[in-house]
């Protein structure tokens, strides 16, 4: 499905992604528009997502839609103009979320809760919003954890989301995999992407990933023969150690 469109371009795969509008989503929709996807991506901040969906040229591949991934009705809103305006929907990338870097120790608690629900509920609801379409159209859905989400240390919340987040993953892998939908949770180690402004970027001292390496990395998931569920791919930069 990764491959270039098809001439028929209302048979080119329609995908949703949320918080596509910087870092690795904003990498992902670019990356899906040159496979030959069609593409919807939501973000918070409306003014942003519109600037990005400019610089892509604004193509009639792209829409944007802004919206909160953790609000339950902007979700179904969501969907429902995926549909409308694509005639179907094929897979989802549940991406949005973020990071305080504060310990459970110091972190403000209304930023945790902030966190808590960017971060899991908001791909729980996009499961739940968009499971009858992919069941029709027996997709594909993709979850972006991280490899937080499969190591502790010390206090760190956010690697308490993504552990929850995994735990999502493979919940719905059991629910879902007889009806012919494939889940893949993607977990990126250290990734040079907006995540790390609030602490002045990725530390020096750290190998990164660039935000079109993890991308690939949900091409590759989504482009998987039918028949073929990959469960998780662990994508670190090399020098990596934990």
């Amino acid at each position: 499905m990764t491959s270039a469109a098809p001439t028929d371009p209302t048979r080119a795969p329609v995908t949703l992604l949320t918080g596509g509008s910087s870092g690795i989503g904003a990498a992902t929709v670019r990356r899906l528009l040159a496979a030959g996807h069609r593409v919807a991506a939501t973000g918070r901040d409306a003014g942003k997502l519109e600037r990005f969906a400019a610089s892509l040229g604004a193509p009639d591949a792209l829409l944007p839609l802004p919206g909160d991934a953790a609000d339950p009705a902007a979700v179904e809103a969501a969907v429902r103009a995926v549909v409308e305006r694509f005639g179907r929907l094929d897979h989802v990338v549940a991406n949005a979320g973020f990071s305080t870097h504060a310990t459970v120790a110091e972190a403000d608690p209304e930023a945790m809760r902030s966190m808590l629900l960017t971060n899991v509920l908001g791909p729980a609801l996009l499961i739940r919003q968009s499971l009858d379409e992919l069941r029709r159209t027996r997709g594909r859905i993709v979850l972006i954890g991280s490899v937080a989400g499969l190591k502790n240390t010390p206090g760190n919340f956010y690697s308490v989301t993504k552990w929850a987040v995994h735990a999502l993953a493979e919940n719905t892998r059991m629910l879902v995999t007889e009806s012919g939908v494939g889940v893949s949770v993607i977990a990126p180690g250290f990734v040079d992407t907006p995540f790390w402004d609030a602490r002045g970027g990725v530390p020096e001292d750290r190998p990164a990933l660039s935000a079109a390496d993890v991308a690939d990395a949900v091409l590759w998931a989504l482009g998987r023969p039918a028949g073929v569920d990959v469960t998780t791919v662990t994508v670190r930069p090399l020098g990596q150690l934990n």
